[in-house]
């Protein structure tokens, strides 16, 4: 059975970095102004994402944040906020309150705190939400990440959610980093409008190719421009190269920490220091880290277009 998604996310959608002030709170003026240069390059926003520290925010602080981009007039139809939280209360809050700021979508990890729970207590989970946000508009992302949450997204798990839910259950993210298993994901589902994001610009080129959507990716924070030729030109006889300098980037930065390696490189190229916080338990990069990465960067004629445009804090 088909199912076509109204407002359907495609391309290429970026876990934005959460810059936060010098005493820990989120910027919400920092995060406008990143999120804007991420959607002038034609990036989507998957704000409160892995890499946006969003585990480490509060409900409230989120729901305060999304306010903050939809009143600087950054566009809902290109979001797909992460809402999922080992509570379902407070997935159910923040999912609603995407869904009615009018985002495309939701991102949504799986309750991640209890390891080796059974497919049946996460289809329940899901369930729940779907049931208790209640909205025909809602469009869920499966996100299928185990190196982090420990909890994977199983092939079954989809089949029932998408027999249960056709409509309300849109795609997902496979950050897996199993080119397998984001290519049997697309077999199995694809056709029935179930729209697969690989979880980095590695797999974007092959992503494409096997009918994929697209990809979300934390670099696309600091190589929009790089990974979104690949996007729009895939089907050109440069692409291959094209892709070889993205995987060359992407592997710089996945050397290090990466969330504090891209908060470095957006502070190195916006000269605003405050770009390096983190929230504990992540700490900044040490000097000889940041060294090796800006040496790395200088040497591959890496540079952030717009990095001008960054600078918050002052």
């Amino acid at each position: 059975m088909s199912h076509h998604h109204d407002h359907r996310l495609r391309g290429v959608l970026s876990p934005v970095l959460t810059p936060f002030n010098p005493d820990r709170t989120p910027s919400a003026q920092g995060l406008v102004r990143h999120c804007r240069a991420l959607v002038e390059q034609g990036v989507g926003l998957a704000v409160f994402g892995t890499n946006s520290e969003a585990a480490s925010m509060s409900v409230g602080e989120k729901r305060a944040l999304l306010d903050a981009l939809l009143a600087a007039g950054l566009p809902p139809d290109r979001m797909m906020p992460g809402t999922g939280a080992c509570a379902v209360p407070d997935a159910i809050e923040l999912t609603r309150h995407a869904v009615q700021a009018g985002c495309a979508g939701v991102l949504v990890l799986p309750p991640f705190y209890y390891k080796g729970v059974s497919d049946e207590g996460l289809f329940r989970a899901y369930a729940n939400l779907i049931e208790g946000v209640g909205d025909d508009r809602l469009r869920v992302y499966l996100y299928h990440i185990p190196p982090v949450s420990g909890v994977p997204i199983t092939l079954g798990l989809i089949e029932r959610l998408l027999k249960a839910y056709p409509k309300q259950v849109a795609g997902a993210k496979d950050s897996s980093g199993d080119w397998e298993n984001t290519e049997a994901m697309v077999r199995a589902f694809a056709a029935d409008g179930f729209d697969v994001f690989p979880g980095s610009e590695v797999f974007l080129l092959p992503g494409l190719r096997a009918g994929a959507v697209g990809c979300i990716t934390a670099t696309a924070n600091v190589n929009a421009a790089e990974i979104m030729r690949v996007y729009r030109e895939w089907q050109t006889p440069q692409a291959d190269a094209w892709h070889e300098r993205i995987r060359q980037i992407r592997g710089i930065f996945q050397a290090l920490p990466m969330i504090s390696a891209m908060k470095e490189a957006v502070a190195w190229q916006s000269g605003d220091d405050a770009w390096r916080i983190v929230r504990p338990p992540l700490v900044e990069l040490s000097e000889a880290q940041a060294a090796q990465l800006r040496r790395q960067l200088t040497e591959a004629d890496y540079r952030m277009p717009m990095a001008d445009t960054l600078a918050y804090s002052r």
